[in-house]
């Protein structure tokens, strides 16, 4: 055979990873590794979910806060506007007097709290726009909350007539728990606390 048959293939060198390669990492290495992949991976999950869990705490604060400040100016004197008594569902009748009201609002409910006087035909005008009626009025029934009576201040006490009904409406329209003093029949005072739930 002669020397053109056989090609002359050059010597190669051993690839890097033939033979022993690379030493094992040692234990100190090997844990720190994983100790910075753990940090990064609570990094990256632990700091979003902390400031989520933050943020709606601030923000159920924010909305109590609001609550306790808007309780803390008490009622106001005057007509709540148009578009509060057509939300809140609170027809105050026109020849209402002393008028009072305030809304509140935070992330679990809106509530508006009224007070007026009227007349005998203004109470069953304003009963009849809420969709309920006189007959309604249970004697001895005060429907207030004691938390709403805490809030605005109104007392119910004894040595007076009451009468109160609840007017429950299909969400989301409100829900109207109403107290009147029927003391003087021919001019009584009229409590109103209409709640809406979003």
């Amino acid at each position: 055979m002669i020397a053109a048959e056989h090609p002359v293939v050059p010597h190669q060198s051993e690839s890097p990873g033939d033979g022993e390669g690379k030493p094992p990492e040692d234990r100190r290495r090997v844990f720190k590794r994983r100790f910075i992949t753990a940090t990064i991976i609570v990094l990256l999950i632990g700091i979003p979910a902390g400031y989520l869990l933050i943020s709606a705490g601030q923000s159920r604060r924010s909305g109590m806060d609001k609550e306790t400040e808007a309780a803390a100016s008490g009622l106001r004197e005057g007509w709540p506007s148009k578009m509060q008594r057509r939300i809140f569902e609170i027809p105050i009748p026109g020849n209402g007097q002393g008028v009072q009201y305030y809304e509140t609002n935070n992330w679990k409910a809106s509530r508006m709290y009224a007070k007026f006087r009227t007349t005998s035909a203004g109470l069953d005008r304003f009963l009849t726009g809420m969709g309920t009626g006189r007959a309604a009025l249970e004697p001895d029934r005060i429907t207030i909350s004691p938390r709403d009576i805490k809030i605005t201040g109104w007392s119910f006490g004894p040595g007076e007539h009451w009468a109160g009904t609840t007017h429950s409406n299909k969400k989301p329209r409100p829900t109207q728990n109403i107290t009147v003093n029927m003391t003087d029949p021919a001019s009584p005072v009229v409590y109103v606390v209409s709640a809406a739930t979003p």
